[in-house]
């Protein structure tokens, strides 16, 4: 596997010709009569789907195939794969940072695999993920979607990601694998610096408390607005962006108006505060997944009494802030957030999801939402010529019924980069 970054020409279904593939190139099929979700349109369109090296090059009725291998769709849809853009490859229990980095990467490689195999071709690991874990998935060392990271999330002293209570006189911990408690303007220009030269693709900050940790409260923003600002202005001024963990409508405006453009969770979020997000064209990144877990199976991963009291306050939140949001004209994306064992629902979410915002929204919000988010940063998945090869080919039409997408006992079949890596509809 190589998915190699190039950035392909964006566009609609139409039958054009790119370019020919290399002979030796074992990316390059045709896919018959498949039905085309390009991830926003309402309207399925019939196609034939020609792949070379790895890149869509032609779409449209009676594709020539000029004699490389022919998959039959059979009608079954075809849509660019999926985007969990709040991912945590490293996050294998309540506390990653206690586990050598040796450990972290041998069980990411679980976790991405598992998410690949469900669909999703991009993951964006938002407190976490370092050159090395990037370096493998490109050389084909271990099998992952593509893989997009942060580095470790910064957290203020006495924030989210500090795990010390009243009576710890430890330090702060610092150079973790999934948060760094940092202070201080020239501290936190200092870590952005750092995270870029390490190659991450944005930078993750805590803005407020969360359900996990014990000792913060949801609602109180953290760090200081010269803080966040001086982080954003960083992170503007090397061409990315940041993501900020923010509960309550406090926490997401002191957030959005200093410079902040992807709201991760917002589960508090009020309409006021939705429309000086779509004023400022901030994103709300939702995580229903893991409330909904947490509520389930919180015991088995040893969620405590206070954090189990968090979970039920934003549980049901979470549904009522993705339609304020919508309806502020607030881009909705989509994540996850999923620890330890609780990695299983991934797909679970994408059920959630459309039952707040239907088969239709939530698929825009997975396919169409994450890529705009994370498309300046690297090549994502679109339906168009000069795209690259990231598809699902599914069991069923998940506009009609979206439990194709989320109920993972229904077959799909996979495409990363060109490769057919799942292959559960038996198209090779």
């Amino acid at each position: 596997m190589d998915p190699a970054i190039a950035h392909g020409a964006p566009g609609r279904v139409m039958r054009t010709r790119i370019r020919a593939a290399e002979p030796h190139d074992d990316r390059t099929f045709v896919i018959r009569d498949a039905r085309v979700f390009d991830g926003q349109a309402s309207e399925l369109v019939e196609a034939d789907i020609r792949v070379e090296a790895g890149r869509i090059v032609e779409m449209g009725k009676h594709v020539r195939s000029h004699g490389p291998p022919e998959w039959r769709a059979a009608g079954r849809v075809v849509s660019p794969g999926l985007v969990d853009a709040h991912f945590h490859a490293y996050a294998v229990g309540l506390d990653p940072d206690g586990l050598p980095l040796s450990y972290l990467a041998l069980a990411a490689q679980h976790r991405l695999r598992a998410a690949l195999a469900r669909g999703f071709t991009t993951v964006r690991d938002v407190a976490g993920g370092d050159a090395g874990l990037e370096l493998a998935i490109e050389r084909g060392q271990l099998l992952s979607p593509r893989y997009l990271y942060t580095g470790a999330a910064l957290s203020q002293t006495g924030g989210h990601g500090d795990p010390r209570g009243p009576l710890d006189a430890c330090a702060p911990p610092t150079g973790g694998h999934t948060v760094e408690v940092v202070d201080g303007i020239d501290s936190l220009v200092g870590a952005v610096r750092e995270r870029f030269r390490g190659g991450a693709h944005a930078i993750k900050m805590f803005a407020s408390g969360g359900v996990i940790s014990p000792h913060d409260p949801l609602r109180a923003p953290q760090f200081s607005a010269e803080e966040v600002r001086a982080v954003a202005a960083e992170a503007e001024r090397h061409g990315s962006y940041v993501a900020a963990h923010a509960y309550s409508s406090e926490a997401i405006a002191h957030s959005v108006l200093n410079g902040v453009h992807s709201i991760e969770h917002g589960n508090l979020l009020d309409p006021p505060t939705a429309r000086l997000m779509a004023d400022r064209d901030a994103v709300l990144v939702p995580t229903l997944a893991t409330y909904d877990s947490l509520r389930r199976r919180g015991t088995a991963i040893g969620l405590s009494d206070v954090s189990r009291a968090k979970n039920a306050e934003v549980l049901d939140a979470g549904r009522h802030a993705i339609e304020c949001a919508a309806a502020a004209g607030v881009p909705v994306g989509f994540g996850t957030d999923l620890m330890g064992e609780l990695e299983d629902d991934q797909l679970v979410g994408i059920r959630l999801q459309g039952e707040v915002m239907g088969a239709l929204g939530a698929l825009r919000s997975i396919m169409h939402t994450n890529r705009e988010l994370c498309g300046p940063h690297a090549e994502l998945p679109l339906m168009a010529p000069g795209a690259v090869a990231d598809l699902v080919v599914w069991d069923g039409n998940p506009l009609e019924d979206l439990s194709v997408v989320w109920d993972e006992r229904r077959a799909r079949s996979v495409v990363l980069d060109g490769r057919l890596v799942t292959d559960q509809l038996g198209l090779a």
